[in-house]
C-alpha cells in the first residue's frame, strides 16, 4: 500500500521541513563516501532525526526509512501506525504492511521498486530496531543484496549540531539545571527519593519543561551503590550520600547531567567525588576539534593512574548526545576509539566512580565542542553539594 498524500504533513514536526532535507542530504553524502546504493535506517533516534517521527509505534516491528541518493525517502511502516507516521514525519512516500511476517516481503518489494535488489545496502546492524531475524528474512527475499554494516553512518552525521538544534538543547539544559537545583534544595533528613522526584517534576513543569523520567536515576544512602535506579519511598539519613542523573528534554533532545550531594559527612563518597572532579576537568581540557574520542578517554584515565586508582572507573568517560538520551552506534568516548571531534558536537561526560564499598558517586558536564575547546552548557557547579 502506498500513501502519497501530504495532508497535514508538517503538523507534528519539531523543525522546518528544510532542516530534515538538510540532514538527509548530509546522510546522502556520507553514503556516497561509504559506497552505499541505499541505506535502511531503523534505529529509533535516527528515524526521528531524519524524518521527525519519534518511532513510538516501531516497538514491535522494524520501520525502515529507505534512503537512496537522488530519490525521495521511503518509509516502510506497520499499517496500524500509519496515522501517527503521517502526522509526525516529513516523509511523503510511505509503504505499509500488516503483520510481522509481512515486513520482509514489503521491504524487499520497496527495494525492488527502487531498482536495488542486487545493490550494496547499508543496515544498522549494531543498533536497536533491527533484529537478526529481520535481517535474515530480508536477505532471503533479496538473495543478491549485498549487506554493509552502516551502524555508525547516521550517528556520525547527527553528532554535529546546527544552531537550530543547539537552541533546543540549551533549553533542555535549563530544565536539567532546574531539576538539579530542586534536588539540592530539597535534601533534608527523612525526605524520600520519591518526594524529591515529585518536587523536581513540579518545579521543572513550572519552568515550562519536562525531564526524561524514564532515564533518570535518583538514589539515597546505600542505594547509591546501584548503577541505575528509579526513585523509591526510601529516605535519606544524616551522614549519607545522594546521587542524581537526570535530563531535561525538548523535541526529543535530552540533556543529561550528574550531580551528587552529602547530608552531613561521608568520607568515602567525598573522596570519590573529589577524584571524579579531577578526572572530569582533565577530560574537558582535552576536548578540542581534531582530538579523537580515545584521546579524551585516555586523559581521564591518566588522572586515576597517577593516583594509583585506575580501577575506580569501570566504564567509558562519555558519549555523543542529541535525540534520545543515548543510541547504540553513536560516538563513544572509550579506550582506543578513533572518532574525531568536530565543532558543534555535544558530549556528556558522566564521571561516576565505584568505591571499594560499592558506592557509585561522581559528577558530569554536558559540553559543546567549539573551535577553541569545550563550552560547558550547565549553570550548576559540578562540585559536591553539602547539606
Amino acid at each position: 500500500m502506498t500513501i502519497g498524500s501530504s495532508e497535514g504533513l508538517h503538523a507534528g514536526l519539531a523543525f522546518p521541513y528544510a532542516e530534515y532535507e538538510r540532514r538527509q542530504q548530509k546522510v546522502f553524502e556520507a553514503m556516497e563516501r561509504a559506497n552505499l546504493d541505499a541505506l535502511l535506517v531503523t534505529a529509533h533516534g535516527r528515524l526521528q532525526y531524519l524524518s521527525g517521527y519519534d518511532a513510538r509505534g516501531a516497538y514491535f516491528m522494524p520501520f525502515p526509512l529507505i534512503l537512496v541518493p537522488g530519490q525521495k525517502p521511503t518509509f516502510v511502516v506497520r499499517e496500524y501506525e500509519l496515522g501517527g507516521v503521517r502526522a509526525g514525519s516529513c516523509i511523503q512516500e510511505i509503504l505499509t504492511y500488516r503483520e510481522q511476517f509481512d515486513f520482509a516481503p514489503a521491504c524487499a518489494d520497496a527495494i525492488r521498486r527502487l531498482g536495488l535488489k542486487g545493490g550494496r545496502i547499508g543496515l544498522e546492524l549494531g543498533c536497536w530496531g533491527l533484529a537478526p531475524a529481520d535481517v535474515s528474512a530480508l536477505q532471503a527475499q533479496l538473495p543478491d543484496m549485498k549487506i554493509a554494516d552502516a551502524t555508525r553512518l547516521v550517528g556520525t552525521v547527527a553528532a554535529v549540531k546546527t544552531e537550530m538544534e543547539l537552541e533546543v538543547m540549551r533549553f533542555a539544559m535549563e530544565m536539567t539545571d532546574a531539576a538539579v537545583r530542586t534536588f539540592q534544595s530539597s535534601l533534608r533528613e527523612g525526605i524520600t527519593e520519591a518526594e524529591v522526584a515529585a518536587n523536581i517534576d513540579r518545579e521543572v513543569e513550572k519552568a515550562g519543561g519536562v525531564v526524561q523520567a524514564t532515564s533518570s536515576t535518583l538514589l539515597f544512602g546505600e542505594r547509591t551503590k546501584l548503577s541505575h535506579g528509579s526513585p523509591k519511598q526510601h529516605p535519606i539519613r544524616n551522614n549519607q550520600p545522594a546521587f542524581l542523573e537526570i535530563g531535561g528534554v525538548k523535541n526529543g533532545y535530552a540533556f543529561g547531567l550528574v550531580r551528587s550531594a552529602v547530608l552531613g559527612r561521608h568520607a568515602e563518597t567525598e573522596l570519590l567525588h573529589d577524584l571524579s572532579i579531577e578526572v572530569l576537568e582533565a577530560v574537558i581540557a582535552a576536548i578540542k576539534p581534531g582530538a579523537t574520542a580515545g584521546e579524551i578517554d585516555y586523559a581521564g584515565r591518566e588522572v586515576l593512574k597517577r593516583h594509583g586508582r585506575p580501577e575506580l572507573l569501570n566504564h567509558r568517560v562519555g558519549y555523543q548526545t542529541g535525540i534520545r538520551w543515548v543510541e547504540r552506534g553513536n560516538i563513544s568516548l572509550e579506550p582506543d576509539a578513533e572518532d574525531i571531534l568536530e565543532p558543534n558536537m555535544t558530549l556528556h561526560m558522566p564521571i561516576i566512580l565505584c568505591g571499594e564499598s560499592g558506592y557509585l558517586i561522581g559528577t558530569s558536564e554536558h559540553v559543546l565542542v567549539t573551535e577553541r575547546g569545550a563550552e560547558i552548557l550547565s549553570r550548576t557547579p559540578h562540585t559536591l553539594h553539602h547539606v
